[in-house]
């Protein structure tokens, strides 16, 4: 794909009328339609992305992400470029274009025994690392040690990686939301899906105005610039504690039947429970119950089916977006 450099005085202001990145013309969108109805469907569907992150982590990760595609109800999955299983999960992306794999953009490392380290050069992202040579832990490390320009450095090389793995890209989002909760690592996100032209993972109104990522208006002032994101993510339900003692089936079937209209994504982490698995996370419980419930539960399936929700992946979105964004 061709690479799209974006100018550096970028976000300036998003509420300009015409945002021009070298060779690709953003155009203030006048369309007042939803995004579901764009896509062909009426105002009052309810459509539904299951992500399913962290592919790439390991090998028990990308067995069920690709279960999941083929036999359960996962319609899209986002790949970690840094991580050892990485190759595992591209090769088959590639080798089933049908199927959809977004970038999980990767700014941390944070398993206590299983880490990892950048894509990009050590010596031009220095910030994003640790003492031993991993990226960092946690998010506040991120923040404290590196800048938004490493941030955006890494990205695109993880990105590129992809790209070159031959993985046919929908959209990005990001780890941890390292990039999506701080206002100025923010725009390093807001220019790699401009510099790729890729839809990315989008917090609600209310999740952006209380991590002050731009606050919430944000989100209306890209949509109108063309970005296309989806109307909903399930984020601060499975953010917490909450969820880690919740009952997993009815946690999500709950979730499934006070659905919104529009777009909704809703993010998990099925894992196969393996030695692997146990090993590397304390959540390994948790994600094998995630696994079960997408990939093998007759209950949410049928659930879904009597709800009339309607599965989607990121590609319909990646094609209108590129629709909406106009070559020169």
């Amino acid at each position: 794909m061709k690479r799209r450099i974006i100018a550096n005085t970028y976000c300036q202001s998003l509420l300009a009328g015409i945002l021009c990145v070298n060779g690709l013309t953003f155009a203030q969108s006048g369309n007042q339609k939803t995004v579901a109805e764009q896509l062909g469907y009426k105002a009052t569907d309810r459509l539904l992305i299951i992500n399913n992150d962290d592919a790439g982590m390991c090998h028990s990760a990308n067995l069920a992400t690709i279960e999941g595609m083929e036999k359960g109800l996962i319609t899209s999955s986002t790949i970690m470029a840094p991580c050892p299983w990485m190759s595992e999960i591209a090769e088959y992306a590639k080798n089933n274009p049908d199927k959809g794999f977004g970038v999980h953009l990767t700014h941390t490392s944070e398993w206590k025994y299983y880490r990892w380290g950048s894509v990009a050069s050590k010596d031009k992202v220095k910030g994003l690392l640790d003492k031993d040579g991993y990226l960092h832990r946690g998010v506040m490390e991120v923040y404290a040690n590196s800048s938004p320009e490493e941030a955006l450095i890494e990205g695109r090389a993880q990105i590129q990686k992809l790209i070159d793995a031959g993985v046919p890209l929908t959209h990005i989002d990001s780890h941890m939301g390292t990039v999506q909760v701080h206002p100025e690592y923010f725009k390093a996100y807001i220019q790699l899906a401009a510099e790729f032209n890729l839809p990315m993972r989008m917090a609600s109104w209310e999740t952006m105005e209380r991590y002050g990522a731009g606050n919430g208006k944000l989100r209306d002032e890209l949509k109108a610039q063309g970005f296309i994101f989806t109307d909903n993510f399930i984020h601060d339900e499975v953010s917490g504690d909450a969820y880690g003692k919740a009952n997993t089936k009815e946690f999500w079937m709950n979730i499934i039947k006070n659905l919104k209209p529009g777009i909704t994504e809703l993010f998990i982490h099925a894992t196969v429970l393996t030695d692997e698995s146990r090993s590397i996370t304390g959540s390994a419980q948790k994600r094998a119950e995630e696994y079960q419930c997408f990939v093998h539960d007759p209950d949410i399936k049928k659930l879904l089916k009597d709800e009339g929700v309607i599965l989607i992946g990121y590609r319909p979105l990646m094609e209108l977006q590129r629709k909406t964004f106009m070559q020169k």
